[in-house]
């Protein structure tokens, strides 16, 4: 059961925070989310700093806390050892007693900028803060905001006492719920992939520890962050004791097992992208929120001539985007497919990151499976005759609503494998509506947990029934339809013969075995006696 679910005050209070954004002259939902990321941030850094103090003095540990010493807001103030700030006044315990006017001020001078230079020089997070502003203009919102926000890990406190959750999950989980807000925006027609759909993705590809994972139109990290939680649960040993979520996985805390060495190896596996520079933070922020320390997703189009990086992963995961066309002239030349649809150039574009041997798990639009054209055709034998194509998961149009009624499919290949049989699954429900409001269904996950059961089973080739649900097809027959992978094409109909009764009893019915009117006199009779009532 994830804390959104449960927690009703936290939600609530989440929904005020939007509401003072919105009243307090925000409103643009991106804008709002990165003013109050920011925030949340600056005070998970003084929770984590305070925390990691008192374990210091406990254990008798060397702590030096990222609040001693004196913050310079340049190098030559440094030099010269003026303009300078005793650093304990940026601690949010700190500066949250001061007057609004003076607190406003305060954040703008030198908390916020301390934070933007708060990671390595070369780190990907503070590349990308540079550009970072903090405008919440009003001095009123920014006191409601703080306000807010204690209220909300005062919240957060409470749930991991009471009910033994990992603050760090319940932290993640809150900014999960922040994120989702985006979505309404519909910004670039950007939208989110659902959670549970991202599980399923990550527990059929099945990435391992120590393997390079990378998503080349990441957002605000999703799939990383799936793929994260994933191989943090392969890790615990005690993940057999664990209740399933609302969806049916087993997801444990990322505190299980997590050595230093392991969060490293984490750290460094995984990669993101993103054209928005707006994204790539909020993706920063989000994979820091859930205890990865120096995350690495970067600024780049990947399907431009600035982006080179052919044979590199192990894992690629993504949900890219399906909005129409890029400019021909952009197009980086080691992509071969005569087209400028970037649903079918991110399919290239992801084979190409792939090592041989290297498994993508993908999501599309329904149309890549059935498109006629030659660029759709080519797009399709990429993945059947240089790779294994292993699963087409087709999944009903209301998956993406209510910022998206796209039907979409779910991808599984493997570079440089041999497709013999692809496996169709029609998913008929996620265990939620399929109308705007999404609700969780009652009756268990939908198709969920099938889909993972039969994915993996290893007897599934033997047990080929076409009229079902799922079945195979072999790379002959697939050939022969010109490729095409929609499931409708291989499904076996079942047709229910209906026997009708012979002409002449029907007619004699009709008229009557004497000849007297039959069916007609009937209705005759009914409305002469209608007429008498009236």
């Amino acid at each position: 059961m994830s804390l959104l679910s449960s927690n009703s005050n936290i939600k609530s209070k989440i929904d005020d925070l939007w509401n003072k954004f919105w009243s307090g002259g925000i409103s643009n939902p991106l804008t709002a989310i990165e003013q109050i990321t920011y925030l949340l941030f600056i005070k998970k850094l003084d929770e984590n700093d305070l925390e990691s103090l008192a374990n210091a003095e406990f254990t008798g540990d060397d702590f030096t806390s990222m609040f001693s010493g004196t913050f310079y807001l340049s190098k030559e103030d440094e030099e010269k050892q003026q303009n300078g700030i005793d650093k304990q006044k940026l601690r949010w315990s700190e500066f949250k007693r001061m007057p609004s006017d003076e607190m406003l001020n305060h954040i703008q001078r030198f908390v916020f900028p301390f934070l933007k230079q708060l990671d390595k020089e070369d780190s990907p997070f503070t590349k990308h803060m540079v550009n970072a502003v903090f405008i919440i203009p009003k001095p009123s919102l920014l006191l409601e905001a703080i306000k807010s926000i204690d209220e909300i890990y005062d919240e957060m406190e409470k749930d991991a006492s009471e009910k033994g959750q990992d603050f760090q999950d319940i932290q993640g989980d809150v900014y999960e719920m922040l994120l989702s807000e985006i979505a309404a925006a519909g910004k670039n027609g950007q939208f989110r992939t659902p959670r549970h759909i991202i599980k399923l993705l990550v527990e059929l590809v099945n990435p391992k520890l120590g393997q390079k994972v990378a998503d080349p139109a990441c957002g605000t990290g999703g799939f990383l962050l799936g793929a994260y939680q994933y191989m943090v649960t392969q890790l615990d040993k005690d993940k057999a004791n664990k209740e399933p979520d609302e969806d049916g996985f087993i997801r444990s805390s990322r505190s299980a097992l997590l050595t230093e060495d392991v969060k490293e190896i984490l750290g460094d596996s995984l990669q993101g992208y993103d054209i928005d520079q707006t994204m790539v933070r909020l993706g920063l922020m989000n994979l820091m929120m859930h205890g990865i320390e120096s995350p690495k997703v970067d600024y780049k189009d990947t399907l431009s001539k600035g982006y080179h990086e052919t044979s590199e992963y192990d894992i690629v995961l993504a949900n890219p985007p399906f909005t129409g066309n890029i400019d021909k002239g952009d197009i980086n030349e080691e992509l071969k497919l005569k087209t400028t649809k970037t649903e079918l150039l991110f399919i290239e574009r992801i084979y190409n990151m792939l090592k041989m041997g290297g498994t993508a798990g993908i999501i599309i639009p329904q149309g890549v499976l059935f498109g006629a054209s030659k660029a759709f055709q080519a797009t399709r034998k990429l993945m059947i005759e240089n790779s294994e194509l292993k699963a087409v998961i087709s999944m009903p149009s209301g998956v993406f609503k209510p910022y998206a009624g796209v039907s979409t499919a779910l991808l599984i290949f493997t570079k440089g494998g041999e497709t013999e049989n692809v496996w169709f699954y029609d998913m008929e429900s996620d265990g939620y509506s399929l109308d705007d409001k999404r609700t969780k269904n009652e009756k268990g996950h939908g198709d969920l947990q099938d889909i993972v059961k039969q994915y993996h089973n290893p007897y599934k080739s033997e047990i080929n029934n076409r009229k079902g649900k799922c079945f195979y097809v072999p790379k002959s027959e697939i050939e022969e339809e010109n490729y095409d992978l929609s499931h409708a094409k291989y499904k076996e109909e079942i047709y229910e013969e209906i026997t009708y009764e012979k002409p002449q009893i029907i007619l004699n019915k009709l008229i009557g075995e004497d000849g007297s009117g039959g069916v007609e006199k009937e209705i005759l009779d009914g409305l002469h006696e209608l007429k008498k009532l009236i």
